[in-house]
């Protein structure tokens, strides 16, 4: 097509004359400009390119296209035309920090060149505080801070400013503290990788520092013997296992010694190196030519082949030099240091044939005191039209006596994220283990003071608020039937201790109660540790108040409604195993993240059923809690035969006295016999206290009293 343009514009040119013809040539001409302008770069484009995933390009809008995945790692370049734009890659393939409920959160993320980030989206995540509870988009209000920062940035999620000036802060969400300090976690750790691995400047450097203040007068002889100057000598015979073309082209540079190359290397920015070297006067003058944080790098050539070819340009890379730490590239570049002034040293250096001072700027990540590799570059031709070229390599750390330890990037060992929630809420743990500590030895020495019913009572009550507004409300220590699936899933996929850790209050509480569940029943939790049954019997309360007038379940039908949280309970966790999604789904029918960990703010057909049982709770007492409660299903079958039976009973009860069971027992835990079901007790402590009151217990009573009896008067019968 180029072509047929090309011969149709020169046949117009010379066939049609005047102003016309040259302006039907010029239009021609602009034509065929705009198909080559638009072809090439097309072509280009195409070059390697693949289909542009939707995420990435929703990330990267300006990309044209992406280049395969890189086998050393997995992320993805993406590129405007021939434009680096920056690297694409998701979390979970370098960090595995997991959720509040075991799961990690998977983000596609995206990093220029520089070390930014570019945008963070979430592909998948398994936090129940988004999923049905604050919802997804105060997450994605939260990540969206991320853009536009540099991974190198010290990023402090919520507090109260205090951590440095040179923090950057970013505010959290409240009620999900554990869920946004992964995600922090997550991003930041995986991003490092990425830099570390394939962008300038992220070498991970050490904690050392060069040790200003060491200095010592040493001739060169004596720099280069302590290893504070590195030599590196070529010999011919190195030259001999290498092809013929290669020592052709090396033979002109071999020496009468048998060298082929020779050469030192300085970095004068080391006062012990360049103060002896250069003197004091051209020292200083070196550092002002520096920018903070590079290094000047002296190569001295003495003889043979050189680092610099004949055609070499002041203020450029030498040719024939490379500079690498690890795997990058540092790239030097000439100063030009001796264009105004000649070489002059304060020590008797070498005959040399060449001397340059190189810029290794700070972005390019060197660390003095890790090894450096310096190669010799020779060039040759293989053949007629290919250019290739050897590298002669000289590996060398410079003396650890010429570093110290830096005391501003000193940093501890990284600590754990649970370490860190646990030493953020020392105040809360403190309060909830002082409860727990009073609760249990209130508990075993409860027969000391059942006796005080008025006491007794206000202990309850006080407890009661207590777990509600502190435990529930503040310190969101609501157990859920979602903890119990996700220890078997932690169990069945490789248990992590960590997992749970990451929330204190509810570890700290899950440990109590396991541990008392096999002592004294399910009660301790029940009764005086959840926030939704103490709202409850607070409700329960407000309808005695009330004389709203409580319906009597018949016990045929009681014993039916029993059953249906220990079913509820099995399609849960059953259904865990196959769908973590439904189990999610079916949790909901626990009210307690709408009412305590949400305090009722949420779409209101949650909070609609968490109203509706409440209300039924003013009918009949703790509805909820005898008849749906999965969690509670749970805990009585581990709790179903407690060690200690601390509830005492009497001959007499069940047989004939059933004041507690008929007007004492709320929840119905007491049988026909008089015996508790420990599995349906919550231990409120209202059958004690009535056992040990003289005033209340009716057995005592009747002790008291003397049963009256009828007399019958026999009369004679006369037989007539």
């Amino acid at each position: 097509m180029t072509l047929t343009l090309l011969a149709s514009s020169k046949t117009a040119s010379q066939t049609i004359g005047g102003r016309s013809g040259h302006l039907i040539f010029l239009m021609r001409f602009i034509l065929l400009f705009l198909i080559v302008l638009m072809t090439v770069p097309t072509a280009l484009a195409d070059e390697d390119a693949t289909a542009i995933p939707a995420n990435i390009k929703k990330i990267f809008p300006s990309a044209t296209r992406v280049s395969a995945e890189h086998n050393d790692i997995p992320v993805t370049p993406v590129y405007q035309l021939q434009k680096l734009l920056g690297y694409a890659f998701e979390s979970r393939n370098f960090a595995s920090f997991m959720g509040f409920t075991g799961k990690p959160i998977n983000m596609l993320i995206g990093l220029d060149e520089k070390g930014r980030f570019v945008d963070v989206i979430v592909l998948n995540h398994a936090e129940p505080i988004f999923i049905h509870g604050l919802g997804e988009q105060p997450m994605f209000d939260f990540i969206a801070q991320y853009k536009g920062r540099s991974v190198k940035e010290r990023i402090v999620v919520g507090g109260n400013r205090v951590a440095g000036s040179d923090a950057t802060y970013f505010d959290g969400v409240t009620k999900a503290t554990v869920s946004v300090l992964v995600i922090n976690d997550t991003i930041i750790s995986s991003a490092l990788k990425v830099a570390r691995s394939k962008l300038d400047g992220f070498v991970a450097l050490s904690n050392k520092i060069v040790n200003e203040d060491y200095f010592e007068a040493l001739n060169f002889d004596e720099l280069v013997e302590r290893g504070y100057v590195i030599e590196h000598k070529i010999l011919a015979e190195e030259l001999s296992p290498l092809a013929s073309e290669m020592q052709q082209a090396g033979n002109p540079f071999i020496t009468d010694d048998g060298v082929f190359s020779h050469h030192y290397y300085m970095f004068l920015n080391i006062p012990v190196i360049g103060r002896n070297i250069l003197g004091e006067e051209e020292y200083q003058r070196l550092l002002e030519s520096l920018a903070p944080g590079e290094v000047a790098l002296g190569v001295l050539h003495q003889e043979g082949f050189s680092f610099i070819s004949e055609e070499f340009i002041a203020q450029t890379n030498p040719e024939n030099l490379r500079v690498k730490q690890g795997d990058f590239p540092l790239p030097a570049r000439d100063v030009d240091f001796y264009s105004f002034y000649p070489p002059s040293f304060a020590v008797e250096m070498p005959d040399y044939i060449d001397v340059k001072v190189l810029r290794l700027k700070s972005q390019s990540g060197l660390d003095l005191s890790q090894t450096v590799t310096f190669s010799i570059a020779l060039p040759y031709s293989p053949n007629f039209s290919a250019r290739d070229e050897h590298l002669f390599v000289k590996q060398k750390s410079l003396s650890e006596n010429l570093f110290i330890e830096n005391p501003a990037s000193k940093v501890a060992k990284p600590i754990p994220l649970w370490q860190r929630i646990w030493e953020s809420k020392i105040p809360e743990i403190s309060i909830i283990s002082l409860y727990l500590l009073l609760l249990t030895y209130f508990f075993i020495f409860q027969k000391r003071y059942v006796k005080y019913t008025k006491a007794v009572h206000y202990i309850r009550w006080g407890s009661l608020v207590f777990i509600l507004f502190y435990i529930g409300f503040y310190a969101q220590g609501q157990l859920s039937v979602v903890n119990i699936y996700t220890l078997f899933l932690a169990i069945w996929e490789g248990f992590k201790v960590q997992v749970f850790l990451l929330d204190p209050v509810i570890f700290i509480l899950w440990v109590f109660v396991f541990v008392t569940l096999f002592l004294f029943g399910r009660g301790l939790f029940c009764g005086w540790l959840c926030p939704f049954g103490a709202l409850q019997e607070i409700m329960g309360a407000l309808a005695e108040k009330l004389r709203i007038k409580q319906i009597k379940i018949n016990p045929k039908h009681h014993k039916l409604g029993l059953k249906v949280k220990y079913v509820i309970l099995a399609v849960i966790v059953c259904s865990s195993f196959f769908s973590f999604t439904l189990a999610e789904k079916l949790s909901e029918l626990e009210p307690f993240k709408t009412s305590i960990t949400l305090v009722f703010v949420r779409y209101w057909p949650f909070v609609a059923y968490a109203v509706i049982l409440l209300l039924l709770s003013l009918k009949i007492h703790k509805f909820y809690c005898r008849y749906l409660c999965s969690l509670g299903a749970g805990l009585a079958i581990l709790g179903r035969y407690p060690l200690f039976k601390l509830l005492r009973r009497r001959d007499e009860c069940g047989n004939p006295c059933h004041l507690c069971k008929q007007k004492k027992c709320g929840i119905d835990a007491i049988n026909q016999n008089g015996s508790i079901d420990y599995s349906e007790c919550i231990q409120c402590l209202e059958c004690v206290v009535t056992f040990d009151n003289p005033d209340l217990c009716k057995i005592d009573k009747y002790k008291k009293k003397s049963i009256p009896t009828r007399v019958h008067t026999i009369h004679p019968v006369i037989n007539k």
